[in-house]
C-alpha cells in the first residue's frame, strides 16, 4: 500500500480503513499528480456521513496498468468548508465537485460554476429547486433563445435544453437534467433483500439492464466473496453483448430515421427485433430483467439457445452488411453525418469522455479493455476507434462495434457449450463488514461504476452509482456548438445519452 492511496483493481474488496485519508491539501495535490500522468482519470470521487464525519473517496484509474488508486479525505459534518477546486487544472473533475458542492454544501473556490447537478431529492439545500435554475444567460438584442423541454414528445424522459442562438446558429446548448429524484442509490440502502436491490439495479437504466445489473451483482459477488462460475462468466458476458447489438442496431434505425432515410431506418429497425426478443425466448423478457442474478441463474444457457442464437446471427449478418454497406456509401446519408456535430480529442478528453463519444475521437477508453471483468478476464478485447468526432463517426463506431460484438458472441457460444451449468443464484448475501469495493463494467453507453461501503455490521452504509451519461450529456452540449439548430435532433440521437441513468 502507497501512504497517499490504496491500489486495488477491478472487482476487488478492501477494508474502509486501509483507504489513506489524508488532509485536504495533499490528496488534492496527489489526485492532480495522478491525473498529470498518461492514461490517468477520474472514475468516482463523492462523500458520505461517516460518524460526525463526511468522508470523501476518490479513485483514480490507470487504464493502462488496469488499476484504480483509491485516496481519501475527511470534513467535519455540520461545518460549512470551502475548498481549492481541482477542476481549474483538471477540466474533467467539474461534474464531481458539482455534485458534491450540491449535496454537502462544500464551495469549491475557483471552481468556474458550481452550478446543481440533478436537484437530487435527498440534496443538502432543499431551497434551491429545479424551477430556479441559473441558466446561463447572454444579453444581447441580435440573439435568442430557444427552450425545449421538459416535457418531450412520446416516452422521451424529462430533460430541459436551453440553446442561445445567433440566427439559426448555436453558440451556445445548456442542458439540465434532474426532474425525477428517484433515489436510487438510498433505496439501495434502504431496501434490505438482495432481489430488492437487483431488481432497482435493473431500472436504473431500462435500456442497459444488463450492463448495471451486472455491475450490481458484481459488487455483491466481490463483497461476498463468491466465486463465479466459468461459464456464469461467458453467459452474462453473452447478454451484455446482446444488449450492444440490440441498442446499436436500434440507434442506427433512429439516425436514419432522424434524416429521412426509410429505408435504412426500416430494415434495421426490423434487425433490431429478433436480436430484442431472444431475450425473451432466453429468460422471459425482452429487456433480460430476471437474467442477471448474484451468484447464478435461473435460466441456463442450455444448447437449444445456442443453436438459436447462432441461427439468429446467420440471418442477421448478411442483412446487417448489406444495408451498411449501401447506407455509408450514400451521398444524401453522408451529407447529413459528416461533418456534422463533431467534438475534438482534446474536448473529450477535458470532459472525461467515456464510451462511444470518447472512442469516436481516437480515445480507447472501454473497461472490457482497461480494466477486464467477467469473461473479458480470460477473452481480450481491443476496442475499435474512429478519429472524426462527427455524426458519422457515431454511425460508423456502431458498425463496427457490432460486428465485433457478433464474433464475440460466436466465440462465447462455443465456450459456453464445453462447460458444466452455473449453479442457481443467492437468495441472500453476507457481505465484509466496513469495507469498500468498486464494480465497473461497458455499457453500450459506455464506462458504468458501481461502488459501495458497507458498515460493521456488513450492511450497505453507501451505495454510489455512475451511468456514463453523468460525463456525456456535455459532449452533446460542446457538438452542437457553431452548428444550426436544426441539426439538434441527429445529433441528440446519435448520442442517445440516459436521462434516468444520470438523474438517480
Amino acid at each position: 500500500m502507497n501512504e497517499l492511496h490504496y491500489t486495488l483493481k477491478n472487482n476487488e474488496a478492501i477494508t474502509l480503513s486501509s483507504i489513506p485519508t489524508l488532509p485536504y491539501k495533499k490528496f488534492a495535490q496527489h489526485v492532480s499528480d495522478l491525473l498529470d500522468q498518461p492514461y490517468r482519470r477520474c472514475v468516482l470521487y463523492y462523500g458520505f456521513p461517516l460518524g460526525t464525519k463526511l468522508k470523501f473517496l476518490c479513485g483514480i484509474a490507470d487504464d493502462a496498468k488496469h488499476i484504480i488508486d483509491v485516496c481519501s479525505y475527511e470534513l467535519n459534518m455540520k461545518d460549512r468548508h470551502e475548498l481549492p477546486s481541482l477542476t481549474e487544472k483538471h477540466y474533467a473533475m467539474h461534474i464531481y465537485e458539482r455534485e458534491i458542492a450540491e449535496n454537502w454544501q462544500v464551495n469549491f473556490a475557483g471552481h468556474p460554476w458550481l452550478k446543481p447537478v440533478r436537484y437530487a431529492h435527498n440534496r443538502s439545500d432543499k431551497k434551491k429547486n429545479i424551477a430556479n435554475y441559473p441558466f446561463y444567460q447572454i444579453t444581447s438584442d441580435q440573439l435568442h433563445e430557444v427552450g425545449v423541454g421538459p416535457i418531450h414528445a412520446g416516452v422521451i424522459e424529462p430533460g430541459h435544453f436551453r440553446f442561445i442562438c445567433n440566427g439559426e446558429k448555436v453558440l451556445h446548448l445548456e442542458i439540465q437534467l434532474g426532474f425525477q429524484h428517484r433515489g436510487i442509490e438510498q433505496l439501495m440502502i434502504d431496501k434490505k433483500h438482495l432481489l430488492q436491490r437487483t431488481t432497482l439495479a435493473e431500472n436504473i437504466a431500462g435500456d442497459t439492464t444488463v450492463g448495471h445489473t451486472l455491475a450490481f451483482v458484481s459488487l455483491m459477488e466481490t463483497l461476498g466473496n463468491i466465486k463465479v462460475a466459468e461459464r456464469l462468466h461467458l453467459e452474462r458476458a453473452t447478454a451484455l453483448e446482446l444488449e450492444r447489438v440490440a441498442i446499436h442496431v436500434g440507434d442506427l434505425s433512429a439516425m436514419f430515421t432522424d434524416i429521412a432515410y426509410q429505408l435504412g431506418a426500416a430494415v434495421l429497425g426490423a434487425l433490431r427485433t429478433p436480436v430484442i426478443n431472444y431475450a425473451q425466448w432466453w429468460c422471459g423478457n425482452r429487456f433480460a430483467k430476471s437474467l442477471i442474478r448474484v451468484g447464478g441463474s435461473h435460466y441456463p444457457m442450455h444448447d437449444k439457445l445456442i443453436e438459436r442464437l447462432n441461427n439468429l446471427l446467420n440471418d442477421f449478418i448478411p442483412k446487417f452488411q448489406e444495408m451498411n454497406l449501401l447506407a455509408f456509401n450514400m451521398p444524401s446519408v453522408l451529407s447529413r453525418f459528416e461533418n456534422i456535430g463533431t467534438i475534438t480529442a482534446k474536448q473529450a478528453q477535458l470532459i472525461g469522455a467515456v464510451g462511444m463519444p470518447a472512442r469516436i475521437c481516437g480515445l480507447p477508453r472501454d473497461i472490457r479493455y482497461s480494466h477486464p471483468f467477467a469473461a473479458f478476464k480470460e477473452i481480450p478485447y481491443k476496442p475499435a476507434t474512429v478519429q472524426t468526432g462527427d455524426v458519422y463517426a457515431r454511425g460508423l463506431l456502431r458498425k463496427i462495434e457490432i460486428e465485433k460484438s457478433i464474433l464475440l458472441l460466436q466465440t462465447f457460444t462455443q465456450d459456453i457449450a464445453k462447460l458444466p451449468p452455473a449453479p442457481k443464484p443467492r437468495m441472500e448475501v453476507e457481505l465484509q463488514a466496513q469495507s469498500f469495493a468498486i464494480s465497473m463494467t461497458e455499457g453500450w453507453r459506455g464506462e458504468i461504476v458501481h461502488s459501495a461501503v458497507t458498515d460493521e455490521n456488513g450492511e450497505l452504509a453507501h451505495y454510489k452509482v455512475k451511468d456514463p451519461s453523468f460525463h456525456n450529456w456535455l459532449a452533446l452540449a460542446l457538438a452542437l456548438r457553431n452548428q444550426e439548430i436544426s441539426d439538434f435532433p441527429i445529433n441528440n440521437k446519435s448520442f442517445d445519452l440516459s436521462y434516468c441513468g444520470f438523474d438517480l
